[in-house]
């Protein structure tokens, strides 16, 4: 099926007229028989159903949030999974249709990609060969991601803007009067602390990355560690799929550091000085997620999802967050 045109839906109500019927004809419409059943899965950003099928397995529909990433991007994001499936990796890419095409659109102007159920176990991130076996293939991922250049996509540094997150939580409805001033000061001294430390840092190495590389997007089947969702798949430092995996600093963070390491070093190499970076993108991933919730806000999913943000108390958290995570910063600048 080929995209013609390009319809969004208003910011405030991005998953307007998708209602059950339209995202049915849209399984419909792409060449599947959908046989009644849908099921919401958990999603926040995008809205991911079920879908039972007339005489098959079910399938999984992704439909993709307005506005979010251009044709372009999803696309860039669909042929980079494509490459690694064509290596025998262990992910989970989008199914063709007749015409070859992974990317549809439905009735309701919503772009949307279907794949195959799949089902595992979450890690254990305790077990010693599961965590080589990740290494190995995240080593893997970055060896085809630096082949070639993403276009349309962002980089790291761009997804995760500081200063734009900044604004966003500034001028959004959720930071309290009271806690403004300490809550700013908070942010402009990290956000100084962080740039101070990039400053100090090679320019890092841009490959095609995951990018939102945590334990709940890694599935454990068939004794294989599988990588999915490829949603925030940027360009940036391979560093960036690797820290989310160690946990909290410690003697455990170390551990799983170094099996992920020796995993990876199978199949590609790695700049132990890259690990300086960790804080700095830690404190890009906290602001980011901060400003996540705060643009969100106006979705239904999220004020039932996240009710802390609405309280006072919880930004009373978040501003001694943002003063031990410059503390870090600094240390590492160090």
């Amino acid at each position: 099926m080929r995209l013609t045109h390009d319809r969004t839906t208003p910011a405030t109500r991005p998953y307007a007229g998708l209602h059950p019927e339209a995202i049915l004809d849209a399984i419909a419409a792409s060449g599947h028989e959908p046989d009644g059943r849908l099921f919401a899965l958990n999603s926040f950003e995008n809205r991911v159903y079920q879908i039972g099928l007339e005489g098959e397995a079910p399938l999984i529909a992704k439909f993709y949030r307005p506005g979010r990433w251009s044709e372009a991007a999803i696309r860039e994001e669909h042929a980079f999974l494509a490459e690694l499936a064509a290596a025998d990796l262990w992910v989970l890419a989008p199914l063709t249709d007749a015409c070859g095409e992974t990317l549809h659109r439905s009735a309701s102007g919503h772009c949307f990609a279907l794949f195959q159920r799949f089902g595992g176990r979450p890690p254990d991130p305790d077990d010693r060969e599961q965590l080589i076996s990740l290494g190995r293939l995240l080593a893997r991922i970055h060896a085809i991601g630096g082949t070639r250049r993403y276009l349309a996509r962002p980089t790291l540094a761009a997804h995760l803007d500081l200063h734009a997150a900044r604004e966003d939580v500034l001028q959004g409805p959720l930071l309290p009067a009271g806690a403004r001033a300490a809550w700013q000061s908070a942010a402009d001294r990290l956000i100084a602390t962080v740039e101070e430390l990039e400053a100090l840092l090679p320019a890092p190495i841009g490959v095609r990355l995951h990018g939102d590389c945590h334990a709940g997007n890694v599935l454990v089947r068939d004794e294989r560690t599988w990588l999915v969702d490829f949603d925030d798949s940027v360009s940036g430092p391979p560093v960036q799929d690797l820290w989310m995996l160690l946990g909290a600093a410690g003697h455990e963070a170390e551990r799983r550091q170094g099996l992920l390491l020796e995993g990876y070093l199978e199949f590609a190499d790695f700049d132990v000085g890259e690990w300086r970076r960790v804080e700095a993108l830690r404190a890009r991933r906290m602001l980011h997620f901060m400003a996540w919730v705060t643009r969100r806000w106006d979705d239904p999913a999220f004020p039932p999802a996240f009710p802390w943000y609405g309280q006072a108390a919880h930004w009373d958290r978040e501003v001694a967050a943002l003063r031990e995570q410059a503390e870090a910063v600094e240390a590492a600048s160090e």
